[in-house]
């Protein structure tokens, strides 16, 4: 379970966070933007992965649920609730994860907080600092989704967005030609209207296959698609509220349904079910 769903009531009177937080400000004009080659790079190794080749519910010595904040509601109004190893929300079929959003009540969960759909959040068990992580990945298309690749620290204290926030990909149904790369810290976060963010606009981003990586070094933060970089985040060396990115993170895999973000116009039950589909999962370091 992540430390955002273990400590949610707390952190509920500290902010509005979620799952990932709220990346509609526009990002500021500045070298945030690049456009630079990207892949694995030179005297990196693997250090862990996932390839998804194995069909039932995702491997249970890598993967684990957060279910956390079922039964208060998830924050930004997101609407899903978040099952744990229910083959119908997250599955290995076909040599893809399957994420899967249902519209659907699950009243007979002790947890259930009256949500009309369902979903599901997957952390990684192994942790990393630094290094090069690529996820190959199919988003879902409909008002309404939002799926995400992101990271957080692996602590049971977690403070948001003090201790940081990396988001490697996100998209919102209702903006269909748009990927969010964004970082949020205790300087710069979503909440003051500083967060640093690029939106990469692509053609053909849901229903397609597109790899979606990071680079996190001790000087900096690179994330793209499809073997570029379009993103870069620079630690300015002024302390942990402009860069807390030096301690282990977890991989976290979501669809989220509605919520103040993703579902800005709505959503879309006709669409439904949505699969987040994921290829495999690489993690890379020196």
């Amino acid at each position: 379970m992540s430390p955002l769903a273990r400590f949610m009531p707390l952190l509920a009177l500290l902010l509005p966070l979620n799952a990932q937080a709220d990346p509609s400000t526009p990002p500021a004009a500045d070298s945030l933007a690049i456009d630079e080659p990207g892949g694995v790079p030179a005297g990196y190794s693997l250090k862990w992965s996932d390839e998804f080749n194995t069909p039932g519910l995702p491997d249970g010595g890598l993967w684990t649920y957060d279910t956390g904040a079922n039964k208060h509601g998830w924050a930004n109004h997101e609407l899903q609730y978040y099952s744990d190893a229910r083959p119908e929300n997250s599955r290995v079929e076909d040599g893809s994860l399957i994420i899967e959003a249902r519209k659907e009540d699950l009243k007979d969960k002790s947890d259930w907080g009256g949500q009309h759909y369902t979903s599901a959040r997957l952390l990684s068990k192994k942790t990393y600092t630094y290094g090069y992580v690529e996820v190959r990945a199919q988003l879902p298309c409909g008002l309404g989704v939002w799926p995400a690749i992101w990271q957080l620290p692996a602590t049971k204290a977690l403070k948001w967005p003090d201790d940081g926030e990396i988001d490697i990909m996100e998209y919102v149904g209702w903006n269909p030609d748009t990927i969010y790369h964004t970082v949020h810290t205790g300087l710069y976060n979503h909440v003051k209207g500083t967060q640093k963010g690029v939106l990469k606009t692509m053609p053909a981003v849901c229903g397609q296959w597109h790899t979606y990586s990071l680079l996190w070094t001790p000087d900096e933060i690179k994330e793209g698609i499809d073997g570029r970089f379009y993103y870069r985040f620079r630690n300015e060396g002024t302390g942990k509220g402009a860069w807390p990115f030096d301690r282990p993170h977890e991989l976290i895999l979501n669809l989220a349904v509605g919520g103040d973000f993703g579902g800005k116009t709505g959503v879309d039950d006709s669409t439904m079910p949505w699969q987040f589909k994921i290829d495999y999962v690489r993690v890379y370091q020196k």
